[in-house]
């Protein structure tokens, strides 16, 4: 019986001293994992994360198209100003500071949506009806109909 008090004596000790010793005897600091954030954590990641929702908010009817011209250039110039400080001063000094960006046409690999007479373009490319009204949808224009806008150079040339 007196080595079972013991024992128990002792474990209480070793308890004690676990919850006691960061109080009476603090150590080093213990450092902290750094972890790398995620995309959609940084000002470009958000940026461009809200251009996706007000896209999507837009087709789905949430959005006014005069709010959606304010935001999505809000948040473009956003998205703008965070690519160029990731990219840092040596592509802003190459860039030059009177040079316009410059807009380039890429050749679009989906295929062109359907367009509803009454509520415009459709996300589903595949559909045959209007999802919102129900009307029967025009077919889609092909890729090489539709007319591309000029830059202010090939215009006047």
């Amino acid at each position: 019986m007196l080595l079972e008090a013991l024992a128990a004596a002792l474990v209480g000790l070793a308890a004690l001293w676990l919850v006691l010793q960061p109080v009476l005897a603090p150590g080093r600091p213990q450092s902290r994992a750094i972890e790398p954030l995620d995309p959609e954590e940084t000002p470009r990641g958000i940026a461009l994360t809200a251009l996706k929702e007000i896209d999507f908010d837009r087709e789905t009817g949430k959005l006014s198209e005069t709010d959606y011209e304010y935001l999505k250039s809000k948040y473009t110039r956003a998205a703008l100003d965070a690519l160029r400080t990731e990219s840092g001063p040596a592509a802003a000094e190459s860039a030059g500071p009177s040079s316009q960006p410059s807009l380039r046409v890429v050749p679009s690999t989906q295929a062109p949506q359907p367009r509803c007479d009454v509520c415009g373009l459709r996300p589903e490319p595949d559909a045959v009806y209007c999802s919102s009204c129900g009307r029967r949808l025009a077919p889609a224009p092909a890729m090489d109909d539709i007319p591309l806008p000029q830059s202010p150079r090939t215009a006047s040339a």
